[in-house]
């Protein structure tokens, strides 16, 4: 008996490691001290020019998503959303990327769709500085279907302890900015699918009201919103970030708020997207329980100093954000929370 007959195929996985060296390499600068495939990936921090730097690390996974992306046969998308999802989840502390390494588990080894992820992968990991430093690639018969595979994602970044955002500094009468999503970015798709596909929905159909069909409005990536806040953390304009994953509001701003602060939100200083409508439509979902799931069109929650509001705004719409006043920080007498208007 050979490896190949129990479904695992090793000369397939380095043929395809062959093929992805000079992608994850595009992405070394010259922090990385070890070469593509050694055990463990080398990153220098020395010279960083920071008087007490922190290492902030995060780990997470595409999730369900993965499933339209794998019948659409959009394979780079699930590598752009985990790298910027993780992106996002550091920046709320400051924490700008050093690195980050993947795992990609499949049931049967498709060299197409892993290049594919790499791909994603490594654009993403080059327009935010990033170095993809390694990874792991696994065939796993019998736990995946054939042509299924799943991705997570860990990233290393860096914050100077001074300028480490931790939501101590909100007060009552901060004013909370709203930063647009690209979509859906990661979570909520097991409601997705449930609501949209398995009701009969083809994702080659363009709905009433969107610019794209079903299924590109459904796989867009999650968006990085690095490149507009960094240089706010660099001047320490910032007092808080909440970056609007699964949980949505309620579940995702509290988690910076200090004790007898709380956050009230006008649901209607945003357009919330079509493809969040279409949702709440076809599964008759709740008001309520939508901004409990989704992001709503608002990926990012900024909160700032009122009279320093003004100039956030404008600095972060020429960075190229779509911008919009979401609402205020409140005292409270009770638990922090977040109120809607």
């Amino acid at each position: 008996m050979k490896y190949t007959d129990a479904g695992v195929d090793i000369q397939k996985a380095e043929r395809a490691m062959s093929a992805i060296k000079s992608m994850v390499k595009s992405t070394f600068s010259h922090r990385v001290k070890a070469d593509f495939g050694n055990f463990g990936g080398l990153f220098s921090i020395a010279g960083l020019n920071m008087k007490e730097p922190l290492l902030v690390s995060s780990i997470d996974g595409v999730g369900t998503k993965i499933r339209i992306a794998i019948e659409m046969e959009k394979f780079s998308y699930p590598g752009r959303d985990i790298v910027n999802h993780c992106v996002d989840d550091i920046l709320v502390q400051g924490a700008r990327p050093l690195f980050f390494m993947d795992y990609y588990a499949t049931g049967v080894l498709n060299e197409e769709a892993l290049i594919g992820v790499v791909e994603g992968l490594t654009s993403a990991c080059k327009e935010n500085k990033c170095a993809l430093l390694g990874g792991e690639t696994a065939e796993m018969p019998g736990i995946y279907h054939q042509n299924d595979f799943d991705l997570a994602g860990c990233i290393v970044g860096v914050v100077d302890k001074s300028k480490l955002i931790d939501g101590s500094k909100i007060t009552a009468g901060d004013t909370v900015l709203g930063l647009a999503s690209s979509g859906l970015h990661t979570n909520g798709f097991s409601m997705v699918r449930k609501t949209l596909l398995e009701a009969g929905m083809n994702l080659n159909e363009t709905p009433p009201g969107f610019n794209t069909t079903l299924g590109e409005a459904l796989v867009e990536p999650h968006k990085s919103y690095l490149a507009g806040i960094l240089p706010l953390v660099e001047d320490e304009l910032i007092h808080g970030l909440a970056h609007i994953t699964g949980g949505g509001f309620e579940g995702n701003i509290p988690r910076i708020l200090p004790e007898g602060i709380s956050i009230k939100l006008d649901r209607n200083a945003w357009d919330v997207p079509p493809v969040f409508k279409l949702i709440q439509e076809k599964g008759n979902v709740e008001t309520d329980e939508m901004y409990r799931t989704f992001n709503m069109g608002i990926g990012m929650v900024v909160i700032v100093p009122t009279d320093m509001a003004a100039n956030i705004s404008s600095r972060l719409t020429n960075a190229g954000e779509k911008v919009s006043l979401i609402g205020e920080a409140i005292h409270t007498d009770g638990k922090s929370s977040v109120v809607f208007e």
